[in-house]
């Protein structure tokens, strides 16, 4: 019994050393890029810029907010667009919302996404 109790306090032993080496391994190089999660607050404020710098007046407080969040510079937006670029949100993201959009709605990040090759 005692062979088989200290038998199986060392393999245990191993396991958590093996287990303490791997957990030192991801935190030291980060390959799944998991910092930024855990350590978001650091990182957010550096980038971050403020809404009330911008000079775009096309938009709303919210779209600029919107903007901010998606990691766009709400300057960089031109201020008016082609038909040709209307008609593609248009097609992207229908009529309806280009006009609830147009009214001063926020767009989502999908439609973000989807419309991005339209600008």
């Amino acid at each position: 019994m005692k062979k088989f109790l200290n038998i199986f306090f060392v393999t245990l032993g191993v396991i958590f050393f093996i287990i303490i080496l791997v957990a030192a391994y991801f935190y030291i190089t980060d390959p799944l890029n998991l910092k930024p999660l855990i350590f978001g607050d650091e990182t957010e404020t550096v980038g971050a810029s403020s809404s009330a710098e911008t000079s775009n007046p096309t938009l709303s407080e919210s779209q600029e907010k919107a903007l901010d969040k998606f990691g766009i510079d709400p300057n960089d937006v031109p201020s008016e667009f082609t038909p040709e670029q209307e008609a593609c949100f248009e097609a992207e993201l229908g009529e309806d919302r280009v006009a609830e959009i147009k009214a001063g709605d926020s767009p989502t990040a999908i439609e973000y996404l989807k419309a991005r090759d339209c600008i």
